[in-house]
């Protein structure tokens, strides 16, 4: 066992579980106070559903032997049984499998998670529970194999996709689009203002994914080498250029330079580097960084056009951000695998992907909506999930401001995000 890449993939493992948390408060500070918390806990159950999954069979069809034509793994690790804890990858000098199968673990959790802002403030939290389970079984699991097991039909294809371009987030977007369809739009969506409740809880969320980014892409080369100091820079740089570019294209376009896309620019340039930062320089990187986040501060306004109610943009900014990174990398790779053949193995990787997460997670939300039901309730969705679905609420205004009349002068937050005048009262 090479005791320096164990540990670094051990920390790397755990700065990717941070990931998740980090999400739920970047995504939670951006939807309306009313369903703060349904959208935390939208991104924290993933941690318990699919931890389970993974052990009980997700790491056996992921990486399992293959059972034909690179689609799937078997079910012999099923439990992670047959697998000898001393057992090493990598090698003659390599880490133990347990430590590989955590890594990847903490992968699967995060995926699923990032589908949740497209379907914030509108979802029973028991549907998406359920959706959670379903996709990553049917989907993430063959999805991954296809792209990261030595037998799957796209690692034998050799597209690029060092951390997850494909398999994460331009599979994890399209998705998203898909049960967005299937649920319908937010009521009041293009009509009410629905602004964030609070964006210092957004740049948190954004600082905390940045963090454990490290984690996702320099762990990915499973050693502490030259390679894994080659996608940490590049995940820097290309964050910095992309948030750079996010908001160069904000101030042109609609005049001013804001914290919400600063956060979701520097998001956009982590997505982008992904499948491509260990086969470019820097100043590839540089450019992956700024065309990223340009086009998916453009790609956002989508929505409004196309009519679909993406909430937290995730489409706009891991389904767009991911297609960017999987095919620039077939243009700017540096490493002799680059030119016009990569390029078209790059664009078969990527919409391969987006046609089987689409047409199955289109299925999977469909039977879900058909069975249980997917939405919440109209009344529901109007008073807010968080009393619904959680018997809860995100902050506590009850003893602040408090009057003799046993009123309050708190802003009022509860529907639309925005602050009501200074004057207005509203039950403690």
């Amino acid at each position: 066992m090479n005791g320096a890449d164990t540990a670094f993939v051990l920390i790397s493992a755990a700065l990717v579980m941070l990931m998740t948390p980090g999400l739920a408060f970047f995504y939670g500070g951006m939807v309306r106070v009313k369903s703060a918390l349904n959208m935390l806990m939208m991104s924290f159950v993933s941690l318990g559903i699919v931890s389970v999954l993974w052990v009980l069979y997700g790491y056996s069809l992921t990486f399992g032997d293959d059972i034909g034509s690179g689609l799937l793994g078997n079910l012999d690790h099923v439990g992670l049984a047959g697998i000898d804890p001393e057992t090493l990858t990598g090698g003659k000098e390599g880490i133990p499998v347990f430590a590989f199968a955590l890594f990847q673990l903490m992968f699967a959790v995060l995926t699923p998670a990032l589908m949740s802002g497209a379907l914030a403030d509108r979802v029973k939290f028991s549907a998406w529970s359920l959706f959670i389970a379903l996709w990553v079984s049917v989907v993430y699991f063959p999805v991954a194999h296809w792209v990261w097991q030595a037998d799957g039909w796209l690692f034998q294809l050799e597209v690029i996709d060092f951390a997850g371009g494909t398999a994460v987030h331009i599979n994890a977007g399209i998705g998203a689009l898909a049960a967005v369809l299937v649920v319908g739009k937010r009521i009041g969506f293009k009509k009410e203002p629905m602004r964030p409740h609070n964006l210092p809880l957004v740049m948190l969320g954004a600082a905390l994914l940045w963090f454990g980014w490290f984690g996702f892409n320099a762990g990915s080369a499973l050693a502490a080498n030259g390679t894994a100091a080659t996608m940490a820079l590049n995940t820097q740089v290309a964050t910095g250029a992309a948030m750079l570019g996010w908001l160069v294209y904000e101030r042109i376009r609609h005049g001013a330079f804001t914290t919400l896309g600063a956060a979701s620019g520097a998001v956009a340039g982590l997505v982008a580097i992904t499948p491509s930062g260990a086969h470019v320089n820097a100043l590839g990187a540089i450019l992956i960084g700024v065309v990223a986040g340009a086009v998916c501060s453009w790609a956002v306004s989508l929505k409004y056009k196309l009519g679909y109610d993406d909430s937290l943009d995730v489409v706009g900014v891991h389904l767009v951000g991911g297609v960017i990174g999987t095919l620039l990398v077939g243009v700017l790779a540096i490493d002799g695998v680059g030119g016009m053949s990569q390029l078209g193995k790059q664009a078969i990787g990527a919409f391969s992907v987006m046609a089987f997460s689409f047409v199955v997670s289109w299925l999977l939300a469909k039977i879900v909506d058909m069975t249980i039901g997917f939405r919440a309730s109209e009344d529901d969705e109007t008073s807010g999930l968080d009393q619904v679905f959680h018997a809860e609420t995100g902050y506590d205004f009850s003893t602040v401001g408090g009057t003799p009349t046993g009123r309050s002068t708190v802003p009022d937050l509860t529907e639309t995000g925005a602050a009501a005048p200074r004057n207005k009262k509203v039950d403690a």
